[in-house]
């Protein structure tokens, strides 16, 4: 038996003596810091699993996935559950060819999911996983648990064909509450079915949160019935002069729907006070002046506004977060704010007051861009922050003091977790005015100690947003979000003490055939030994 505690870095791996390499194997150097012609050891199974767990134990043999594998649920077992055990045959049917049957019977060979609630170490999202040669058992004290725990299984399985799970125990729990990423429809625009793509990618590495950018200058791109006009002609347009798009009623529920069977919460936004060029081409009488601007394709912001002294403001944000409010199940709108350069100071707080107020009225917690904190957040609401290194002492004062008054942060450092930053001069799409983003830049950070004055038991938790102007397929945006946003999945999920450069290349690198499996179009990072 040996016990891996996946805590610290490869070099305390090697220093236990379970990775079977030499001790002179510093990645710090790379492959040439061996001697000629030694290569180093393939890493065992449990170290190659990302995002990193909180402990595991190898031991003994494990089971023989086969012909004959079924996975079960007790008896009368919660229908969720079963759903959970459905989903988990599905996603495991693919690649090993095998029917998979799900059945009601808890005791007997194969996959068997139970729920404690009594269950230690694993929280609410958490799970434990034995495996021995009768068969896999996933425990958690909550469906959400065993959702996770089934894509813990399916990397220790091959990428196509049956395989043996490897014997042995993890027990695993997350870090952070929200692991979250964040796509931008508005600028370029995505269907349903491409972003539902994207939620099975985040899911198989236990992100819980979809952040959906619904509306911009370029685009408007979800229906209001109370304002028509808002989709039908504000959503006509996008960067570059396409013809953008927007999405139903029905289709945002089918995303929600759908994200939600895979224990993933969509955060709505409705940017406000600025960001809003859609909707004042739409109607003029959002406008202070009463006449609508022209639909914009570009890519500059900051020069539109809501009117903030006009009634009939208060009653489109009203109605339209309502609506919104009334098919978003989750516990969160975001009301953007950022960027309002051309919205004055006072009436940009003065805003904000009444849009919290609007939110908190629809029963919804108020998340906002760290811009929120020079203004006044309402109770509970989340700030969102998106600054670097070089954003001013005093703004990231601000957001300090917000966290001081009792605020959560979601952090979203731009010059490291956003997926439209360059990785390097020649990357083709993508920006770089926050800095080029390598992928070891992506991972090397602390979320827990970022600002100053931050403790970590204000973090709520870190998101990697995308935005696309610069982004217009699927190809493009694939390969900005990848493999990055599994430095965000990591740094949301695993302890902090595990967070190690080198030990995480490792286990990136044995991602690469799962991203080829799927069709993934990924950037190889040259530091990164890709299998």
């Amino acid at each position: 038996m040996r016990v891996l505690r996946l805590r610290r870095a490869l070099g305390t791996l090697l220093a236990l003596g379970v990775l079977g390499g030499s001790a002179s194997c510093t990645a710090a150097h790379g492959d040439d810091a061996r001697p000629r012609g030694e290569r180093r050891a393939a890493p065992t199974p449990f170290e190659r699993l990302l995002p990193a767990p909180v402990s595991a134990r190898a031991q003994g043999p494990g089971y023989a996935v086969g012909p004959g594998t079924v996975v079960r649920t007790s008896r009368g077992a919660d229908e969720e559950v079963r759903r959970v055990g459905e989903l988990l045959a599905e996603e495991l049917r693919r690649p090993t060819g095998l029917p998979l049957p799900v059945v009601e019977r808890a005791q007997g060979d194969g996959i068997r999911l139970r729920i404690d609630e009594d269950a230690e170490g694993v929280g609410e999202e958490g799970y434990r996983l034995e495996s021995r040669p009768d068969g896999v058992t996933l425990t958690a004290r909550t469906p959400a648990g065993l959702f996770h725990a089934g894509q813990t299984l399916r990397q220790l399985l091959p990428v196509a064909g049956p395989g043996t799970v490897p014997g042995g125990e993890i027990t695993d729990a997350p870090r952070f509450a929200y692991r979250g990423a964040m796509v931008d429809i508005a600028r370029h625009f995505f269907t349903v079915e491409q972003v539902k793509r994207y939620v099975d990618q985040l899911a198989r590495y236990k992100v819980n949160t979809l952040h959906v950018h619904l509306t911009d200058d370029q685009g408007w791109r979800l229906a209001i019935d109370s304002w028509p006009r808002l989709a039908e002609y504000g959503g006509g347009s996008e960067v570059g002069g396409g013809p953008g798009g927007h999405w139903t009623k029905d289709e945002y529920r089918e995303l929600v729907a759908y994200a939600g069977d895979r224990y993933i919460e969509l955060v709505p936004e409705i940017d406000m006070p600025g960001h809003v060029n859609a909707a004042l081409a739409s109607y003029a009488e959002l406008n202070c002046d009463g006449k609508a601007p022209a639909r914009y394709t570009g890519v500059k912001v900051g020069f539109s506004s809501l009117c903030v002294g006009k009634e009939r403001t208060y009653e489109f944000i009203d109605q339209v977060l309502g609506e919104l409010a009334e098919l978003t199940p989750g516990r969160y709108l975001h009301i953007g704010g950022d960027e309002a350069h051309s919205t004055p100071e006072a009436d940009y707080a003065a805003f904000m007051d009444r849009a919290q107020a609007v939110v908190a009225r629809h029963g919804k917690t108020v998340v906002a861009w760290h811009q929120l904190s020079a203004a006044r957040p309402a109770p509970g609401a989340v700030l969102q922050y998106w600054g670097h290194d070089r954003t001013s002492a005093t703004e990231k004062t601000r957001v300090a003091a917000a966290a001081e008054a009792g605020h959560r942060l979601i952090l979203s450092p731009a010059d490291r977790l956003y997926l439209d930053m360059k990785y390097d001069q020649s990357t083709k799409p993508g920006l770089a005015w926050a800095g080029l983003v390598p992928v070891r830049r992506s991972y090397s950070w602390n979320p827990g100690a970022y600002l100053s004055g931050v403790p970590e038991s204000a973090v709520l938790g870190v998101e990697a947003p995308l935005w696309t102007e610069t982004i217009a397929t699927r190809a493009d945006w694939e390969f900005m979000a990848f493999p990055r946003l599994l430095s965000l999945a990591e740094l949301g999920w695993s302890p902090a003490g595990s967070l190690d450069w080198d030990a995480y290349r490792q286990r990136l690198a044995a991602q690469g055939p799962f991203l080829d499996a799927q069709d993934i179009t990924y950037h190889r990072a040259p530091d990164v030994p890709w299998e």
